[in-house]
This record gives C-alpha cells, sequence and structure tokens, in this order.
C-alpha cells in the first residue's frame, strides 16, 4: 500500500473495508518470537499480538495520513494532481471466503511471559511508513522482475 501510495499506483480496499485484523509493528513481532524461545516452555504455543485491533480502512487512511505528512501529496509527482493520498483508495469486492475478522488472544504470552508490545499503533506505522519512504529504492530492486504488487487471491 505504501509504494502503490508512491507511486500514484490505486489503493485496494476489500469490500466495504471493515475487515478488522490486530495490527503488530514488526519489531514487536520479532521481540515476542524471541521472548518465546529464549523463556518459553518446549511445546507451548504463545500467541503474539499487538492489543491494536483496526479495520483494513483505518489502516489506509493511517497509511495516506502519515504519508501525507512525511511526503506531502502536492511534492510527490505521482499524486499531486490528486490533492492527497486517500483519493488514491479504490474499493475492490471482497476475495471470496475472506474472514471479517481475525482477533489475537495475546493474554498467555503477557501473563507467561511478561512480554508486551512496544509500539503502540500509530507510531509504528508512521515508522513503517517512514521506513518505507526511505527505502524505496531496495523495495523496488527486491521486486524487480518478480512481483508488480498485483492483486492476489482472486479465486
Amino acid at each position: 500500500m505504501i509504494l502503490n501510495a508512491l507511486d500514484g499506483r490505486a489503493l485496494p480496499v476489500y469490500g466495504d473495508g471493515g475487515n478488522v485484523r490486530d495490527w503488530l509493528h514488526v519489531e514487536d513481532h520479532c521481540s515476542g518470537v524471541l521472548t518465546a524461545l529464549e523463556n518459553g516452555l518446549p511445546g507451548e504455543k504463545y500467541n503474539i499480538g499487538g492489543n491494536s485491533e483496526r479495520t483494513n480502512l483505518q489502516v489506509i487512511e493511517g497509511i495516506c495520513a502519515a504519508l501525507d505528512s512525511i511526503v506531502p501529496a502536492a511534492s510527490n509527482a505521482s499524486v499531486k494532481d490528486r490533492g492527497s493520498y486517500k483519493a488514491l483508495r479504490s474499493f475492490v469486492p471482497d476475495r471470496p471466503g475472506h474472514d471479517r475478522r481475525y482477533a489475537i488472544d495475546a493474554a498467555k504470552m503477557q501473563r507467561e511471559l511478561g512480554w508486551r508490545p512496544a509500539h503502540d499503533f500509530e507510531t509504528g506505522l508512521r515508522a513503517t511508513v517512514a521506513w518505507y519512504v526511505a527505502n524505496r529504492d531496495w523495495c523496488h530492486a527486491v521486486q524487480s522482475g518478480r512481483y508488480d504488487r498485483e492483486r492476489l487471491g482472486l479465486q
């Protein structure tokens, strides 16, 4: 979504954008896995969650708001005629069988291992957007010739 927005490409929103997920910053995920490996009991299962349920539409709007403040649309030739990254949203049919909500109960991880996410949703999202802005060349090199950010899962 971030790279599509920066390139002025459509930001596809499945259905009405109301599908809910629990969002977790990548550094928190890594620290949760490490905590489970170092302190968890062998054979036990631990859910790592961010306590940050948001709809897909809320996430896209957060990405657009962060981009508007980090790389204002007026300064981005790919978007300046649109006025805002939010104008790139495009509602598309939902995927067949797409779950409306995924929930994570990370209480066991918190209770037994004392782990909690270090990033709240807003700061984590802004840091993620800033990382993609600063590393666009790397992102494009990794995707070159393999994946053009097209929609997957149509069947």
